[in-house]
């Protein structure tokens, strides 16, 4: 039958496709193996042989494509002897080259990882690390971590890291801590990103450390006191603690660093001399969620939405929603919960208090404060929050209320010397810092600082602009105040306090206006969110790094236009 004069030219032919070709044949090349067919390479490790084709492993293992096409000798002979992998790793990667899967287990996973390491098969190696990531424990990291630096696998070096300073206190507490060599123990506690409550900690596991084996690393000692941030101890526990030790009180060098720490806390007026890596306080570096808490829909309307930002994803996702809605809402966070207290919620200021624990993922209502407030100022300093200023419906206030979690209640302590509404609140060293707002009729430059043993607020040097409805947040033992309005223009600018020198300077501006912005300290980082340009609500969100003094955006937010709160839990 002659079909050619009766189509085009282009449909004078037809490709034929069979998708499950490839994956039918391997079962089949299995079976062949299975029964000792066409088999033409053995494989050789101590006293155990193996028969596989040349053609499926050098298809699937990339250590043999290039030995089996690179016309080396093995490309030839019958029998190959391997040195470099143990028997059973051998026999599994084999049958992985046929079937596509390998059983991964506790007693396996090493061997594996470094026959796959050896034979190139980069994502079962991957597979391997993975596996050993999901079965981290503080009394296994240690070792892991070892084994991946013998194996040179970043990505498992990185997550073995990583959890080790998240779970610093627990690992030091561990048998393979004890048994760390100086330099590996010299690299743990000099992290930036150590997750303690206080140096204490650190301290603590280093005198356990050198007294497991005291003779041998008691000369050590020095070097390893060098790395423990003795500055940010308190004067107590240097008195009672670290000056009665005597590994300390005989080496000159310790005393040294315990005096350089002792000048510290005596005289705050020198501690622009005594900047190094021992004043600088770990946590901050410490990854956190970003919650951004109540704000503005895009129609003005208070909203009860929290959203959070996960910075090392860098996505938004959306989280329980408040039972209130609250715009102007001051938020804090402490010991692993976030408050929001008081706000707007389109008809009359607020007095309530909403917390949000989030290993349960709830919320659950707060004991009220004495006074409504919206536009107000929190900061969470020592064991207390306070909540400073605000507007009640009728006038700015100058009143501060101190809440104590662990009792649940509430005091009314020292006011501001200042009516302020739409400042900005932080907590920098001992202190609570009230800067900018409004009092109704003037915008404000000034700052001042409550100290709570005391219970005095003290004036403090003056913003070089006035700003009402800013962002502030402490950083790097600094303060950063960021946006809002002077009265006349709203503003990008930053300017930042130094303690040490008591003087502010300018950064580098933000991309975006940002009046009513929310500013986070997280990862060593700032995070400016929201907002309003004189135009438009803002979903918008940038970071500041305080090295390159640079802001770049990040991803906006998803169910927010501006005037949220912000606060930051740290991940566990």
């Amino acid at each position: 039958m002659d079909l050619g004069e009766s189509i085009e030219d282009d449909q004078k032919f037809l490709i034929y496709k069979q998708e499950e070709l490839f994956k039918d044949s391997f079962p089949v090349f299995k079976e062949i193996r299975r029964i000792g067919k066409l088999c033409d390479v053995t494989l050789k490790v101590e006293d155990q042989t193996f028969s596989a084709h040349r053609i499926v492993l050098a298809a699937t293992i990339p250590y043999f494509y290039a030995m089996f096409t690179n016309n080396m000798a093995e490309s030839r002979i019958k029998e190959i002897t391997m040195k470099e992998i143990e028997p059973s790793a051998l026999e599994s990667l084999i049958n992985f080259a046929y079937n596509g899967q390998v059983r991964i287990d506790n007693q396996n996973v090493q061997s594996l990882m470094m026959g796959a390491s050896f034979l190139q098969l980069l994502k079962v190696r991957k597979a391997c690390a993975e596996f050993l990531i999901s079965r981290f424990h503080p009394h296994n990291v240690l070792g892991i971590r070892h084994f991946a630096d013998s194996m040179s696998c970043v990505h498992l070096i990185k997550a073995a890291d990583k959890y080790i300073d998240q779970n610093f206190e627990k690992v030091s507490q561990s048998e393979e801590f004890l048994s760390l060599g100086f330099e590996e123990l010299i690299d743990l506690i000099k992290s930036d990103y150590l997750n303690v409550k206080s140096e204490e900690v650190v301290f603590e596991a280093c005198m356990k450390w050198v007294k497991h084996c005291e003779p041998k690393r008691a000369e050590l000692f020095p070097q390893v006191l060098a790395k423990v941030r003795l500055p940010l101890l308190s004067p107590q526990f240097l008195a009672d603690r670290v000056a009665r030790e005597e590994m300390i009180r005989s080496s000159h060098q310790c005393r040294d660093l315990l005096d350089e720490a002792k000048d510290f806390h005596l005289m705050p007026e020198r501690r622009g001399l005594l900047q190094s890596f021992r004043t600088r306080h770990r946590g901050e570096f410490i990854s956190g969620q970003i919650y951004a808490v109540g704000g503005l829909a895009s129609n003005g309307e208070s909203v009860s939405t929290v959203e959070i930002y996960d910075p090392i994803t860098q996505k938004w996702r959306m989280g329980e929603q408040m039972s209130m809605m609250r715009s102007r809402v001051g938020v804090a966070v402490m010991d692993g919960q976030l408050y929001a207290f008081g706000g707007f919620n389109g008809s009359e200021r607020l007095s309530t208090v909403e917390v949000y624990d989030p290993r349960q993922n709830k919320w659950s209502q707060g004991s009220a404060m004495n006074c409504k407030r919206s536009a107000v100022g929190v900061a969470a300093l020592n064991d207390c929050i306070y909540v400073c200023g605000g507007y009640d419906g009728v006038t700015s206030l100058n009143t501060v209320e101190c809440y104590c979690p662990k009792t649940d209640l509430w005091k009314i302590v020292a006011p501001m010397m200042k009516y302020r509404s739409a400042g900005g609140v932080a907590a920098l060293d001992k202190y609570v810092y009230a800067l900018g707002g409004h009092d109704g009729l003037s915008i404000f430059d000034s700052v001042e600082r409550y100290d709570p043993v005391s219970d005095v607020w003290h004036k403090m040097k003056p913003m070089l602009n006035r700003r009402c409805r800013l962002g502030v947040a402490a950083l790097n033992g600094k303060l950063y105040a960021c946006g809002g309005y002077d009265g006349n223009s709203f503003l990008r600018s930053v300017e930042v306090y130094d303690p040490i020198k008591d003087s502010w300077s300018l950064v580098t501006s933000m991309n975006c206006k940002r009046s009513r912005v929310a500013l986070a300290a997280n990862m060593g980082k700032l995070w400016a969110i929201g907002g309003y340009d004189g135009e438009t609500n803002l979903s918008t969100v940038e970071v500041y790094d305080p090295e390159a003094d640079l802001w770049s955006f990040v991803p906006s937010m998803c169910a927010h236009s501006g005037g949220v709160g912000a606060g930051v839990i740290r991940n566990e």
